[in-house]
């Protein structure tokens, strides 16, 4: 097995395929399948459109559950990438991405009961109809919470991720400048989903859009051109050298 110090491109380009994975996953399953069948407010409109749409709802999901599982193999790239620069600050990041991993995997439960509730309804002795669709709305609204304080976790994981880049030397500033912006983006989108969802309303989708440009620079950079791999190897042997 290659290891990042004799293949540091290579960790380079699979994290950004993972990066990739992760927005395309995340993307179909939040951006598109959610948008799709969810109707905010209607409960009722929301059931139907599951009901009607049982497959494309699954894949929904398992969008969703794959996620998390992409990320973790990103995480860890990510320390192996950016340790050099330091290692404290790589590892408060990979501290605050677990946390977010963690916190998005148990929204996740949320969205499987959704299915097995509805289709309760048409047993005997289960939930009436409308009580079915108010729980399983009940359980998008949750869902919706836990994925945004994951985000804010993350949120804060890309501020770090950043500055780290920043100061790397071996990935371009602006990768990491507009890391930061997608960080900023996040706590901002997520606060207010949370906090103040009047506000949030008026900003989104609008104010996602550096999330979007920052992550998806970081993914294709990493994927198409990697990392210099000089500056990388230097960095880390000078690390290796202080700390022995």
């Amino acid at each position: 097995m290659k290891t990042i110090e004799t293949s540091p491109q290579m960790y380079a380009r699979a994290g950004g395929l993972l990066y990739l994975l992760i927005i395309l996953f995340g993307g179909f399953a939040e951006g598109f399948v959610m948008n799709s069948l969810v109707v905010a407010g209607d409960a009722a409109a929301t059931a139907h459109n599951i009901m009607a749409s049982p497959g494309l709802w699954n894949l929904g999901v398992a969008g969703n559950l794959l996620v998390p599982i992409f990320a973790v193999a990103q995480t860890w790239i990510f320390y192996l990438l950016l340790r050099p620069v330091n290692r404290q600050l790589v590892l408060l990041s990979v501290f605050f991405m677990l946390v977010s991993l963690s916190v998005e995997a148990v929204s996740k439960l949320f969205l499987l009961a959704v299915m097995p509730i509805l289709a309760s309804a048409n047993h005997p002795g289960a939930l009436e109809t409308v009580q079915a669709q108010a729980l399983a709305h009940h359980l998008l609204v949750l869902h919706d919470i836990a994925f945004n304080i994951a985000l804010i976790f993350f949120g804060v994981g890309c501020l770090v991720d950043g500055y780290l880049t920043i100061r790397s030397g071996f990935l371009p500033k602006l990768i990491g400048f507009l890391m930061q912006l997608a960080g900023v983006s996040y706590l901002i989108a997520c606060f207010s989903a949370l906090l103040a969802p009047t506000f949030a309303d008026q900003i989104t989708p609008a104010i996602l859009l550096p999330a979007l440009i920052g992550e998806t620079s970081y993914c294709l950079w990493l994927l198409i051109k990697g990392v210099n791999v000089a500056k990388w190897r230097e960095l880390a042997s000078a690390q290796g050298t202080n700390e022995a």
